[in-house]
């Protein structure tokens, strides 16, 4: 598949975390890109990111209003585009009144996407699903999961991960049956995080910030995935030319889930005082559930203290030659970019 600097790819979601990286990255390498965003307010604020990531977007970035759950503006948005990178996704604050609210948007918005895409002669589309569509529902194993495993949508599991299971099998059937030649690749990262270029980021990096509060004694026995947003952005557009990417998921993951204690080491080795306030001891779990009784914002940890969901980034490494950053520097250039925009509460432990 042999790309040139006159295709346009569309990136859906250009104001997120991700999408605004991926759009970077997209100019960087020399391709027009579109992008969408909720409201026309939001261009400002995506070219300030843009511009803060080293690119000069001009005018080979271009805007176009659209809403995952309405159908105007996609076939405006696709018009023309080799490529389609869809990175918009909805995310909660919170548990939703119900899951509807949350699973009809998020496969409702990927297939509205899709169909505008095989209506438009899309090429190829890539969807940025969530490790939350791989890796739950099932007992944990020493064995790591892979693109081979899927989440149970109808297993015990919160609203946010059953929707983004639900989304990522309702886009492979809509290829399978309804694409007309559409191909798909899917990229389900694991927690993103990376370089923060101004206040909106990925709730992961709120765990981040929290170290720094200065109110913890220690940290939970938590275990995850990390990945840093800027290989997540290389991930999407080598999958969206790559000839063997095509009908592939990839899971984007610098490797295997760490401990929130290791990340918290690797935070106060790279920033040395400016983390003084980062906890370094690992609470034994009776002391975090005791914690939660006083404190409701520990109940959500509960359920995964000491559980480590393994798993394996050997497919994006072999087939695409994806090489990430590890996952202490991932961590470290988080905490840093957070520090240098004064985006975080430093403190000193007494």
């Amino acid at each position: 598949m042999s790309s040139t600097s006159t295709d346009t790819v569309l990136v859906t979601g250009g104001s997120g975390f991700l999408g605004s990286r991926v759009i970077a990255q997209a100019l960087g390498e020399g391709y027009q890109v579109r992008t969408t965003v909720r409201t026309a307010s939001r261009e400002a604020q995506v070219r300030r990111d843009v511009e803060a990531m080293g690119v000069d977007a001009g005018e080979r970035l271009v805007f176009v209003v659209a809403d995952l759950t309405a159908d105007e503006g996609w076939a405006r948005a696709v018009a023309g585009c080799r490529y389609v990178l869809h990175t918009a996704s909805p995310f909660p604050g919170g548990e939703p009144d119900h899951e509807d609210d949350l699973i009809v948007p998020a496969r409702q918005g990927t297939l509205r996407v899709l169909r505008a895409a095989r209506d438009a002669g899309v090429e190829r589309v890539v969807v940025t699903s969530s490790f939350a569509a791989v890796g739950y529902g099932r007992p944990a194993t020493k064995r790591p999961f892979t693109e081979d495993d899927w989440t149970d949508p109808d297993s015990d599991i919160p609203a946010y991960i059953r929707s983004k299971a639900l989304a990522e099998r309702a886009a492979w059937d809509f290829v399978e049956h309804e694409g007309n030649g559409l191909q798909l690749a899917t990229i389900a990262p694991v927690g993103i995080f990376g370089p923060v270029v101004g206040s909106d980021h990925s709730s992961s990096i709120n765990m981040i910030t929290g170290l720094f509060s200065g109110t913890m004694p220690g940290v939970p026995r938590l275990y995850f995935a990390v990945v840093d947003v800027r290989d997540a952005a290389d991930l999407h557009l080598k999958a969206m030319t790559d000839p063997r990417a095509a009908g592939e998921r990839f899971i984007a993951a610098a490797g295997d889930a760490v401990s929130l204690h290791q990340i918290a080491l690797a935070i106060r080795d790279r920033l040395g005082d400016a983390a003084g306030a980062v906890p370094t001891t690992e609470l034994p779990d009776e002391v975090v559930r005791k914690a939660a009784e006083a404190n409701p914002a520990l109940k959500g940890v509960l359920p995964n203290l000491g559980k480590v969901r393994h798993v394996s980034n050997d497919k994006a490494r072999t087939v695409l030659n994806w090489s990430p950053r590890t996952s202490d520097d991932t961590v470290a250039a988080t905490a840093e970019s957070l520090l240098e925009l004064g985006l975080l509460p430093v403190a000193h432990p007494a």
